[in-house]
């Protein structure tokens, strides 16, 4: 109903400003004046037309009371017309033309009318505070003029009592209207609001959906460009190789430029897919559990020695969120052991049950060979961290007694 509403008044709001009063369409210069709208102009010329009308039904009946001279009647008129031209001041100072017509209207009644609509006008621009004490002096001087200047048609008591429930009516109206003004602009901010936190949770959605292609072109690629590097290595440092095992190392090292590339693109496409991250992971495949045994022996062809011990019943059980998650784990762990301890020997080990969750656990001792400064080292552990989080696990890794590293992490079995 709220959104409903709050549309609405922003589409009158942008569609026909014209439409709507000063106090709505611009409320930092409501009430004083400055700027008027087409349906504000409309208001002033009828608030003009009926304190007119009012000052002439007024001087009419006057006219008929021979107790009222010729020169009084003309001071009246002369009286009214003036507070009738005054109220093109009412909007810039409400409270005191108000305050000089209530004054009036006790010795000239012609300025009635226009008083009636300074205290009606009172009532929609001004707090309450001014409008009770215009209202109060207002319902004090109705008496007072029925008793000054008393209506020949009318007794004292009648005419006293129609002055007071004239100005409680005006006062009533006014701010009637002030409240659904200030319930408009209430509405018109409320929705601005909603718009600009849409606006935040695009941006949020944006910077994440960035992080997240960040984090996982890290993943496929860092894996790819280390095996390059692994075979690479091993044509540099064994130029006197058989023909037959340069040619397959050759044709690893194709094949492991070939996915890079294929996974580049993969990764790229989510930037450009209609539905964003979801929409493009959605037809992506995304590894799973299962496939650790196809990462180990991927490894293993580029020279690695790894074991792996797995100790979940059904790895295809396992919620594929957790599986991703852990995956990318050992992806991760497998190229910083090719990276910085070449040669060693890497266990991976992963268990786990519904209740439990599921436990990885990735340690290799200190390498073999020599491992040179590594570009962008520690930013994999990283993001691995991150990602653990966001999944509600987590992550915990560093070196061991012996010189090696460990990493070890814990997922919810999440479904």
């Amino acid at each position: 109903m709220d959104g409903r509403r709050s549309g609405s008044v922003t589409g009158a709001d942008s569609a026909y400003p014209w439409l709507l009063p000063s106090a709505v369409a611009d409320p930092g210069t409501a009430g004083d004046g400055s700027r008027r709208t087409v349906r504000d102009w409309v208001v002033d010329i009828c608030c003009l037309a009926v304190a007119g009308v009012v000052g002439l039904l007024v001087v009419e009946s006057l006219r008929h009371d021979p107790d009222v001279p010729g020169a009084l009647l003309l001071a009246d008129q002369l009286i009214g017309a003036a507070a009738c031209t005054a109220l093109w001041l009412r909007r810039r100072w409400p409270v005191g033309l108000a305050v000089v017509l209530v004054v009036l209207s006790v010795v000239a009644p012609c300025a009635a009318g226009a008083m009636l609509v300074a205290v009606f006008t009172v009532a929609v621009h001004r707090p309450f505070k001014a409008v009770a004490a215009v209202g109060a002096l207002a319902l004090v001087t109705a008496p007072v003029s029925a008793a000054v200047r008393p209506d020949p048609d009318l007794t004292f008591i009648v005419s006293a009592v129609a002055g007071v429930l004239l100005v409680l009516t005006v006062i009533g109206w006014g701010m009637f209207l002030r409240s659904r003004r200030q319930l408009v602009v209430s509405l018109r901010e409320r929705a601005r609001r909603a718009e600009a936190e849409a606006g935040l949770r695009a941006e949020r959605a944006q910077r994440l959906a960035r992080e997240d292609i960040a984090r996982e072109m890290h993943d496929v690629l860092a894996h790819r460009l280390s095996l390059l590097c692994v075979h690479a290595g091993a044509l540099e440092f064994r130029p006197d190789a058989p023909p037959a095992e340069v040619a397959r190392a050759a044709g690893v090292i194709r094949d492991s430029a070939h996915q890079a590339l294929q996974d580049l693109r993969e990764v790229i496409g989510v930037l450009r897919a209609p539905g964003g991250v979801d929409g493009a992971e959605a037809g992506r495949p995304q590894p799973t559990l299962a496939e650790l045994d196809d990462l180990v022996e991927e490894s293993r062809q580029a020279g690695m020695v790894v074991t792996f011990d797995s100790r979940v019943v059904d790895p295809r059980s396992v919620p594929p969120a957790t599986g991703r998650t852990a995956y990318r784990i050992v992806q991760e762990a497998l190229t910083n052991a090719r990276k910085h301890a070449p040669g060693a020997e890497v266990a991976v080990r992963t268990a786990g049950d519904r209740r439990q969750g599921l436990t990885i656990e990735v340690v290799n001792p200190a390498g073999k060979e020599e491992s040179g400064a590594v570009p962008g080292s520690g930013q994999g552990l990283i993001g691995l961290s991150e990602r653990a989080t966001l999944a509600g696990g987590r992550l915990a890794h560093g070196p061991t007694a012996d010189g090696g590293f460990r990493l070890h992490g814990w997922l919810p079995w999440r479904t």
